[in-house]
């Protein structure tokens, strides 16, 4: 993502606060700092959501998908190929806005990062 710090300004902190929102729920996430200054969103020790912010670009929001998905969301205007891990289906969107989708984007990254056992739980 490169050359973020660490979230500070009002604006990355009410993206933080909205994703905390929606991974609230999820079984067995964890949110952790790190050493590059990103909020990390975990399951099970395997990251689906990384927030970081920088000067340039203002606040930057990236989350596990797959490259079918990618191929298709990269298409819409705001969503882009994630740097270094695009390859991975990755996806980031800057300053983002459109919550509604958003939402449905996190928890599916949920899902593709999780093992069986919770995508099972979080289905019933």
């Amino acid at each position: 993502m490169g050359h973020e710090r660490q979230m500070t300004s009002p604006e990355a902190i009410e993206v933080v606060e909205r994703v905390r929102r929606i991974c609230g729920g999820l079984p067995e996430t964890e949110e952790i700092v790190d050493g590059f200054g990103h909020t990390v969103f975990k399951v099970r020790g395997k990251t689906f959501i990384m927030l970081g912010e920088s000067e340039q670009y203002g606040v930057n929001l990236s989350f596990k998908s797959d490259r079918e998905n990618q191929e298709l969301l990269v298409q819409q205007e705001g969503f882009f190929r994630t740097p270094y891990i695009g390859q991975h289906g990755w996806v980031s969107v800057r300053n983002p806005q459109n919550w509604d989708a958003l939402e449905d984007l996190l928890k599916e990254a949920y899902l593709r990062a999780a093992p069986k056992r919770l995508v099972k739980q979080y289905w019933s």
